[in-house]
């Protein structure tokens, strides 16, 4: 398993409504997560800047990169653009973060 992380931003006054919806994810975008390779995804909020950091294992095979044409998933994106900062396709913009630390 292949670890990743990436920030994403939150806007201001969003934090219960984010949480709420991630509370109540769709069954069907946690079935295409799970058959994208992806698992252990995680979220955290940081409560002064409001940035987002996302960690996730993917599996060796993932398809993590066909996610953005998934139907579903511009579907979440869509749902999600209202409370986040997004590009143009309303995906999230999302920065890549790079390993510079792990301990087992």
């Amino acid at each position: 398993m292949e670890k990743i992380a990436f920030v994403m931003q939150l806007k201001a006054g969003h934090e219960q409504e984010y949480q709420q919806r991630h509370d109540a994810i769709w069954p069907e975008l946690v079935v295409e997560l799970k058959n994208a390779g992806i698992h252990d995804y995680t979220i955290f909020l940081h409560p002064t800047t409001l940035q987002l950091f996302a960690v996730l294992k993917r599996s060796p095979s993932h398809t993590m990169d066909d996610l953005p044409s998934q139907p579903i998933m511009q579907k979440w994106w869509q749902a999600m653009a209202d409370i986040m900062e997004t590009n143009a396709d309303a995906s999230p913009i999302a920065t890549d973060l790079t390993n510079v630390f792990h301990l087992d």
